[in-house]
């Protein structure tokens, strides 16, 4: 059975919001970011797992609170603006009050509870510092395939083997050597060539 169906993360929101947990609605903002980039984040879903109409109103000052925090941010996102559509003037006083608290440091109240912004920056960073390493290794994932991509278009896979252990400074028996002096290093002297190389990137171009 596919685990990511069973799955709800809108469910997931709602029991955060039921919880009156402070440390799991100091992360509430990053859930619901992680959630809406998935494409999985529905507000109506969230409202039918919260039939409590004080719940319903905790749910909506989080929402709120991760505007302000993403405002903090200067990050915009469609399905905000989507949401922010919906806000009564009651509502936008409401972020505007929670965006000044966060760039001043000052108390947080959500309900009955309280906390500080730092709190919400760690999680905040942390995330995004997870998202950029992501990112980065599969810039890197994408960068080893594309090297191997082009070396299997200029070398057979006996030469790419005898030249990727030249590159790690692995030692060649005596037919490896005789075979690598015969073929891989004339490929090898021929990739090197300034010349070559920016005819080669002229063809590409044109």
């Amino acid at each position: 059975m596919d685990t990511k169906e069973e799955f709800d993360v809108n469910q997931t929101l709602a029991e955060v919001v039921k919880s009156k947990d402070i440390r799991l609605w100091e992360g509430f903002s990053v859930l619901l970011v992680n959630a809406a980039q998935e494409f999985s984040f529905d507000y109506n879903q969230v409202m039918k797992f919260l039939p409590n109409k004080q719940e319903q109103r905790y749910f909506k000052d989080l929402l709120q609170l991760s505007f302000a925090l993403y405002q903090h941010y200067r990050l915009t996102f469609i399905w905000v603006d989507r949401l922010k559509k919906q806000l009564t003037a009651g509502d936008n006083a409401f972020v505007q009050k929670l965006k000044n608290c966060i760039s001043r440091g000052e108390l947080i109240h959500i309900g009955q509870k309280s906390f500080l912004p730092d709190r919400l920056f760690k999680m905040f960073n942390n995330y995004f510092k997870k998202d950029a390493e992501k990112a980065k290794r599969l810039n890197q994932k994408y960068e080893e395939l594309s090297l191997e991509y082009s070396l299997s278009q200029l070398f057979s896979p006996k030469q790419k083997e005898l030249f990727k252990k030249k590159l790690h400074g692995e030692l060649l028996n005596k037919t490896e050597r005789e075979y690598y002096s015969r073929t891989v290093k004339k490929k090898v002297s021929a990739l090197a060539n300034a010349d070559l190389h920016r005819l080669a990137q002229k063809l590409m171009v044109s």
